[in-house]
């Protein structure tokens, strides 16, 4: 007759075998200022000297056996029992038997009871694997044994409730994951669910609900369950996780972010411009780190947005002023255009068009040091602190440390930081004028403050993008319907490996961000991509 059970599987947790380990802390609580001369004795009695104390060998001998046992030395501490086999065979099989690890054994101050018996309560504080700790207390009666003391063997010891007539066993559940379900309540198709596979992980309760499972009490004869000592993980309240995910454009740009990728790392982020509302996010592998919210890269010329902002705000630039793009510009290190053309006499229009590098560095000197970096927080948001329902990383845009790094920062290289999520918020901004925390569920709290873009900026921004497509590098998105802007991006990594493609487009009420890693450049890599998207979806998300 066995004191536990095996772990019992319920759902699709498989049942495991437990182990001991032998690497406890005891907690040891004494009582102070006992001591004693040999010659009294076990107690020390007498007239008016209160109640018999313990003898401090019974105490230690109590220590020892809680030590054993916590530390996973079961026939040691059956050794000092005065029933050392059926003491071990219990010992071992309810730690086995219910799964625990790592107990804590901590005695309390010991008493003399009947019979001249020393009483050692304890507290045990027992882990059981993946699921939690079970605290209860019991309590060692220890009696002189010839010249040593022995602790009474008794199932009661490793537990009250243990009995001759009662065991114990361990039931696990499997949780379950709650419905999750898009924008308008409807749950998830399962094409779609798969898609955001490292999104549905950090969902408060998305895909992995938290272990669940019992101690319940078993008559030995009839194995039916009589009680429960100790539940573990919270019951699911059947309430679904609302996302704001459209299943349409979750679909299509996991569609066409897989095709486009072409084997390479990718994401994609698209988002309702008029409150920030995500529809979908798609990462290239479908599963695994979720870049595009998690990411951090450098955004490359997608930044212009906002280097382009802050010197309209300023009034520092206009866009039809010339401002020329030669071939090469040198701020400590040599900076050239992607495919190194130039473009004498362009406009500021134009230059953002066409992506040149070189005039944007030769614009650094009208804008602050730190300028770039305080309008992208103020108007933009970024590098505040984000509550989207998800884990996000929320962007950084750095003071430079020297001309050179000040020179990247026009171009969004450098220090800069961003992923999908930031740049389709800062379209979604520079097209509307008003920054819109991003957002994957409802409810979330906003602690964000930021200040409204000029409506002229707004007006001059807009015009830019649109140009990009009708006149510029994000052509190919020209033939789609629609007023479509957008700007492409090329963020260099290192000197060894290919450049990240870059695309950021908006239309309608939509703003989308791709990023393409080793894509060469964003107008090979990431604008095929978000034409794909576009087209699978010609409409705004109702």
């Amino acid at each position: 007759m066995t004191d536990t059970e095996q772990p019992t599987s319920l759902g699709r947790r498989p049942a495991r075998k437990a182990r001991v380990v032998a690497a406890v802390g005891l907690t040891v609580a004494l009582v102070a200022g006992v001591a004693y001369a040999a010659e009294l004795g076990p107690f020390a009695p007498g007239p008016g000297a209160g109640p018999p104390r313990p003898d401090p060998e019974a105490t230690s001998r109590a220590r020892a056996f809680l030590s054993d046992w916590a530390a996973g030395r079961t026939s040691q501490a059956a050794a000092l029992t005065s029933s050392p086999g059926e003491a071990e065979r219990v010992l071992r099989s309810f730690t086995i038997g219910l799964d625990i690890s790592e107990p804590t054994l901590t005695p309390a101050a010991a008493t003399v009871g009947k019979g001249g018996a020393v009483v050692v309560p304890f507290t045990a504080k027992m882990p059981v694997a993946d699921l939690g700790t079970w605290t209860y207390t019991s309590a060692l009666h220890l009696r002189r044994r010839g010249d040593d003391w022995q602790v009474e063997w008794a199932l009661s010891l490793v537990h009250p409730k243990l009995s001759s007539t009662e065991k114990f066993h361990l039931k696990r559940e499997d949780a379950g994951a709650p419905e999750v379900v898009d924008h308008k309540g409807a749950v998830l198709p399962d094409d779609v669910r798969a898609s955001l596979t490292p999104v549905l992980a950090q969902l408060p309760g998305g895909t992995d609900a938290a272990p669940r499972g019992a101690i319940e009490r078993v008559d030995r004869a009839t194995g039916e369950v009589t009680g429960t000592e100790v539940t573990f993980g919270k019951k699911l309240t059947g309430q679904p996780v609302a996302t704001t995910i459209v299943p349409a454009w979750q679909a299509a740009a996991a569609k066409a972010l897989a095709k486009g990728a072409k084997g390479r790392d990718a994401a994609l982020v698209a988002l309702r411009i008029d409150n920030g509302e995500i529809l979908a996010v798609a990462n290239a592998p479908a599963s695994g780190f979720n870049r595009a919210v998690s990411g951090t890269y450098a955004p490359g010329s997608t930044f212009k947005i906002v280097t382009s902002g802050a010197l309209l705000l300023k009034g520092a630039v206009g866009p039809e002023d010339t401002v020329h793009c030669p071939k090469y510009l040198t701020v400590g290190k040599e900076f050239h255009n992607v495919g190194k053309f130039e473009h004498r006499g362009a406009t500021f229009r134009e230059d953002f068009a066409e992506s040149c590098n070189t005039a944007f560095i030769g614009l650094r000197d009208r804008l602050g040091d730190r300028e770039l970096g305080e309008v992208a927080g103020k108007y933009f948001g970024i590098g505040q602190e984000w509550h989207i329902g998800i884990p996000s990383f929320d962007g950084a845009v750095p003071a430079p440390g020297d001309e050179t790094e000040k020179a990247a920062s026009m171009i969004g290289q450098g220090r800069l930081q961003a992923n999908p999520l930031i740049m389709a918020s800062v379209t979604a901004t520079a097209v509307s004028g008003r920054f819109h925390q991003p957002a994957i569920t409802r409810g979330n709290k906003d602690t964000t403050t930021t200040t409204a873009l000029p409506r002229g900026v707004v007006t001059q921004l807009r015009a830019m993008m649109r140009a990009t497509v009708t006149d510029g590098t994000a052509r190919a998105l020209a033939g789609l319907p629609g007023d479509i802007g957008a700007k492409t991006g090329t963020a260099e990594v290192n000197d060894d490996d290919p450049n990240n493609g870059w695309l950021v487009a908006h239309r309608g009420n939509v703003a989308i961000a791709c990023v393409v890693e080793q894509g060469d450049s964003g107008g090979s890599s990431a604008v095929p991509v978000v034409h794909d998207l576009l087209a699978a979806v010609p409409d705004d998300p109702s």
